[in-house]
């Protein structure tokens, strides 16, 4: 009889590439991810890995199991499901993943909210990129990811994830209250000589940002690069910079900054995934149901 655990182990290689990221990955140490892997190879009795240069490769009887551990993982979770909805209580611990504007947003209410009506329900929180909190919530590493998309930039499917929206987001030219140069700004097309802030490239937000400005007949100088949306907001607010600011950024407080409304008035897409295998867990659902009831009261500015 195959053990699940080390299933699980080809399963992450499979996804991650190489023994070093999947001992990383569930706290392990390589060498006994490699000696637990060893063990599967002699149970099975053929071969599982091949080295390709410096990199593991699974051979196509490995692929066959991996395809079978997709569904065994999503049966055992399904039972458990089952189990635990018998009882209807929302218990046990949800980790959720969350990117990061959603978690300033929101999700501080949302734990309170939780705390007070599920007290036997333990939530944690990680802060992801959508794209890298959605692969590791099909990967068993988050049991519900919050995740977002940009106009024209769909985010990835995976099959074992179901999705559900919460939000369409607004997006805003954010430029600063003073200083002439700004104060003669009304429109995305008046920002060409401006200093810009966005997010590293490859990110869908600096990406679908770029095209914005091009399309209004420019290219952006884009002097400051970060990932957090509150430098976005600071530099903002002294003066240094205009940015492309969505309304969940602006919930906890009204920015000292002047928004102008984009053509077409653009907004990203909010929603929710989880393994359809735990979709039905009272965890799970009582999740969802908060975040149904927080996120209308979240997205409206005063």
């Amino acid at each position: 009889m195959l053990e699940v655990r080390r299933l699980r182990l080809l399963r992450e290689l499979s996804g991650r590439g190489t023994i070093a990221e999947v001992a990383d990955a569930l706290h392990l140490s390589p060498s006994s991810v490699s000696q637990q892997l060893s063990q599967l190879e002699r149970e099975v009795g053929v071969p599982l890995l091949r080295k390709v240069g410096r990199r593991l490769e699974l051979t196509p009887s490995a692929e066959v199991l991996v395809e079978h551990t997709e569904r065994i993982l999503s049966e055992l979770e399904e039972a458990e499901s089952a189990a635990v909805g018998v009882s209807g209580e929302a218990s046990g611990t949800v980790r959720i993943a969350v990117f990061q504007s959603a978690a300033v947003a929101f999700m501080p209410r949302l734990l309170a909210e939780l705390a007070e009506a599920h007290p036997r329900l333990r939530v944690t929180m990680s802060q992801r990129e959508p794209e890298e909190g959605m692969r590791e919530t099909a990967a068993h590493e988050f049991d519900l990811v919050i995740a977002e998309q940009y106009p024209h930039h769909a985010a990835p499917r995976y099959p074992s994830l179901d999705r559900v929206p919460l939000t369409a987001d607004t997006l805003h030219l954010a430029v600063p209250l003073t200083g002439e140069r700004f104060a003669a700004v009304h429109s995305i097309a008046q920002a060409w000589d401006l200093p810009w802030v966005m997010e590293p490239g490859g990110a869908a937000s600096r990406h679908w940002a770029e095209q914005l400005c091009r399309q209004a007949g420019f290219e952006p100088d884009i002097r400051f690069e970060t990932d957090d949306l509150q430098a976005h907001l600071a530099l903002i607010e002294s003066g240094n910079a205009v940015a492309v600011l969505p309304d969940l950024m602006l919930v906890p407080r009204r920015p000292a900054a002047r928004l102008i409304d984009l053509p077409g008035d653009p907004k990203r897409s909010v929603f929710t995934c989880v393994r359809t295998s735990s979709a039905r867990t009272p965890a799970v659902v009582a999740c969802r149901a908060v975040l149904a009831e927080v996120f209308p009261e979240a997205v409206r500015l005063e």
